[in-house]
């Protein structure tokens, strides 16, 4: 049994990684696909989806279903891709300038940009997650994702210690990044996100069901019915 146990856990790994693989390969086609720039915010939301399905079990053709998320949410994938690659531009140009410059206010300068770069990477790690767990209005999901970035600093943290991590590995051994650098960052952090949200929604609706319970109408004659909470309420 042990060896049945340890033979079935190697092969769940192998899959994984194998999956991983494919998913680096199909993010950095479609993004090739896409321009580049046009391609970067669809291939992450397509990929958001395939992982969330995988994390949860549900096994569905790669390729096909990739192509298939690409494409359906190409508009919004941008909508929520190119926002951020120009928030991104601006604030490495902007502490490029002011940390090349060595008075105080030069340095204090590029002390913020770097806490506002630090922020929104964070708010960034939700975003795309929260594209492929909830259906909310498309400006909704830049503000539901900064405000759960910083209502869950802990977990925020936590993603930002693997996105660093991925970024030293994938510097200090560039062959991985056609294989598993990117794909990886999107699975964990995927993973991540879903246990998270999770817990969260949990963490609402036994708060939701305790205050359902405890309400009693004006005569108080017995408890009072509450309509379930909306997504968005859900998130924070």
């Amino acid at each position: 049994m042990a060896s049945g146990g340890f033979g079935f856990r190697a092969y769940t790994l192998f899959d994984t990684l194998v999956w991983i693989a494919c998913l680096n390969v199909l993010w950095i086609a479609f993004t090739v696909l896409g321009g580049v720039v046009l391609g970067i915010g669809p291939s992450t939301a397509a990929a958001h989806v395939l992982v969330r399905d995988k994390v949860r079990g549900n096994a569905t053709p790669l390729m096909r279903r990739f192509a298939k998320e690409y494409f359906k949410n190409f508009g919004k994938g941008n909508a929520l891709g190119l926002p951020i690659i120009a928030v991104g531009v601006a604030l490495s140009l902007n502490w490029g300038y002011f940390s090349a410059g060595w008075d105080f206010g030069s340095q204090i300068a590029s002390a913020g940009i770097l806490m506002a770069a630090l922020f929104v990477a964070g708010a960034v790690c939700y975003l795309f997650p929260m594209f492929a767990r909830y259906d909310i209005p498309l400006a909704q999901y830049f503000l539901m994702s900064s405000r759960f970035a910083m209502r869950h600093l802990a977990g925020t943290v936590i993603l930002l210690f693997v996105t660093a991590a991925a970024l030293f590995v994938c510097r200090s051994v560039p062959g991985l990044i056609p294989f598993f650098g990117i794909g990886a960052w999107l699975y964990v952090t995927g993973w991540l996100c879903d246990r998270f949200f999770t817990a969260n929604d949990e963490a609402m609706s036994a708060t939701v069901g305790d205050a359902a319970a405890n309400a009693v109408p004006a005569s108080g004659v017995g408890p009072v019915s509450t309509t379930n909470p909306s997504t968005e309420a859900s998130l924070v």
